[in-house]
């Protein structure tokens, strides 16, 4: 853990005080489409590192809360195997009573994560924000792939999907009844009262929520560099403010963003990235505001 987030020294640096850890996974072994995933977790703390870390919108600068980066978890060829890895991983960032934040990377990187917070949650309920369904039990002949990066959560703990607009029939049936926002819903319904159903759906108050944001869920015209992107997606502000209310309610315990395929020479969906993990940690670790 030796570099600093956002360029920043913070005030905790004693490492067991960090509140939130980063764990960059730059792993794209089962991309089908569009390469580049593995720049993504670099692209994105690169773009951090020349961001104004003053929050507008809560008068705050989260580094101060202390967020580590860990080292990446790279070098393993199979899914399997790496996803065993970011388990470990996330599981030794929860032992220390800390936010894991993992960054990636393809989707497949959340399998691990989401399971290592189940085992330590087990009321935990995942908010899954996404164009692409990701419940395929198995794909290319492995349940590790991307295409199933949701399909153990469906299974397993309550799963809010939004922003869906793409999927493969065999994928309906491990949709949880009433759980699923797709992107048309989000558009021709009111904003207030779509997040709010989807809260409702999440849980009581309290519980202990994952959050997983696959950045195509954004439409392509605010994040273009991204392995699969589909028409028709969520803007900024339906996303963050959607986050902002989950943080508000529940008590986010995990969380990740996923799927920048970055590119050299195009900077926009790296910065939204990096300015997206920056609001998901304002918003989970509620920092005191600066007077």
């Amino acid at each position: 853990m030796n570099r600093l987030y956002a360029g920043m020294d913070s005030p905790l640096s004693a490492a067991a005080s960090q509140r939130a850890v980063i764990i960059p996974v730059p792993y794209d072994g089962t991309s089908t489409w569009g390469k580049g995933a593995d720049r993504g977790p670099a692209a994105l703390l690169d773009a951090t590192d020349n961001m104004e870390v003053y929050d507008m919108e809560t008068r705050t600068e989260v580094f101060r809360e202390g967020v580590a980066i860990a080292e990446a978890i790279e070098g393993h060829g199979s899914p399997e195997a790496m996803c065993a890895a970011v388990k470990a991983a996330t599981s030794n960032v929860l032992a220390q009573r800390q936010i894991p934040v993992i960054i990636g990377g393809e989707h497949s990187v959340s399998i691990g994560a989401i399971q290592a917070c189940a085992e330590a949650y087990p009321e935990l309920t995942v908010l899954h924000l996404d164009a692409h369904a990701d419940l395929r039990d198995a794909y290319q002949g492995s349940p590790f792939n991307h295409a199933c990066a949701v399909h153990w959560a469906s299974r397993n703990v309550k799963l809010i999907q939004v922003g869906i607009r793409s999927m493969d029939e065999s994928e309906r049936p491990f949709i949880q009844p009433g759980n699923l926002f797709s992107g048309e819903h989000c558009h021709f319904t009111p904003d207030d009262r779509w997040m709010e159903d989807a809260l409702i759906r999440c849980g009581r108050e309290g519980i202990p929520l994952y959050i997983t944001v696959d950045l195509d869920v954004f439409d392509p015209a605010f994040v273009p560099d991204t392995g699969t992107p589909e028409p028709g997606g969520l803007d900024w502000y339906q996303v963050t403010t959607l986050i902002r209310k989950a943080s508000e309610r529940f008590n986010i315990v995990g969380m990740d963003v996923v799927e920048l395929a970055a590119h050299a020479g195009s900077k926009p969906s790296d910065f939204l990235a990096a300015k997206l993990l920056y609001k998901m940690l304002t918003y989970a670790l509620k920092p005191t505001p600066i007077s």
